[in-house]
């Protein structure tokens, strides 16, 4: 279902290069935005319009922000972590 979802962004020239080489992971953020509007089936998809088709996109964008935000935060804390520790180690 995200997958033919995926096909129809291709087909109307909605996806950004970097999308585009990410296929698996929009992918995977699509059904999860499908899933929260309950889409459920292609026949459901083929007959969405543009407008809804670029609300779900955007839906899958969102995620996708808060999914490398949260990555960027997690490394930082940890070469945050990282460092305190190597200042930390005695010198002998």
């Amino acid at each position: 279902m995200s997958e033919f979802a995926y096909f129809r962004f291709m087909s109307n020239n909605m996806l950004t290069v970097e999308e585009q080489q990410h296929k698996d992971e929009i992918i995977s953020l699509t059904e999860q935005v499908l899933d929260a509007k309950g889409t459920e089936c292609d026949s459901k998809i083929s007959k969405i319009s543009e407008e809804q088709l670029r609300e779900i996109l955007g839906g899958v964008r969102t995620l996708r922000k808060r999914k490398k935000k949260k990555k960027i935060v997690e490394d930082e804390d940890r070469e945050e972590r990282q460092k305190e520790e190597s200042d930390n180690v005695p010198i002998q």
